[in-house]
């Protein structure tokens, strides 16, 4: 009788025990399907970016200052990121946008600016790990990588990018550190 009594026990322990876990996945694929909401897009990282900055830096060895906004835009599914140079006719202008894939998890960057649709035909896809996203962009002249670092002590951001040379190693193409305008 008590060998009876600890099977029934067993098999309702173990059922319970496969509702947990059930519902276990049901709460994890629940939060995925929150992050994929068609009607907005929200992402506490990329808040962090939304406002007005200074740019300074150097890109291809050469000194850059621009002027530097990132807002929602499109129904708040991208971060749009504006640059402009300082110089009263801008020399380089850009409007990135950024979104989310849920569906494969991974940032999308749309960069367009004013090199024209050759450079603006490749999509830069991200991965987020603690205080960044690295872009990837594989060009048709060669492969960049585009960090956005988030320095939470400062409240400040580096755009570190990184290209591949004649010889196919990894060098720095430029390095954009942002400071939020007061």
């Amino acid at each position: 009788m008590v060998l009876d009594i600890m099977k029934k026990l067993n098999q309702l322990i173990k059922g319970y025990l496969i509702i947990f876990v059930l519902l276990s996945f049901h709460s994890v694929y629940g939060q995925d399907e929150i992050r994929c909401n068609d009607t907005i897009f929200n992402d506490k990282f990329l808040e962090k970016l939304i406002g007005n900055w200074n740019v300074t830096g150097n890109v291809l060895d050469e000194y850059i200052n621009y002027h530097f906004q990132a807002r929602w835009e499109l129904n708040h599914q991208f971060v749009e990121l504006s640059f402009a140079d300082t110089a009263k006719i801008p020399k380089y202008t850009a409007k990135v946008y950024i979104g989310y894939d849920c569906k494969i998890n991974r940032y999308i960057a749309h960069w367009l600016d004013n090199f024209g649709g050759r450079y603006s035909e490749t999509l830069g896809y991200g991965e987020k790990k603690e205080n960044s996203i690295a872009f990837r962009f594989d060009y048709p002249d060669g492969r960049f990588i585009n960090e956005f670092i988030y320095t939470s002590k400062t409240d400040s951001w580096l755009f570190h990018t990184t290209t591949k040379n004649d010889k196919n190693m990894w060098v720095v193409f430029g390095n954009m550190f942002l400071t939020r305008k007061n």
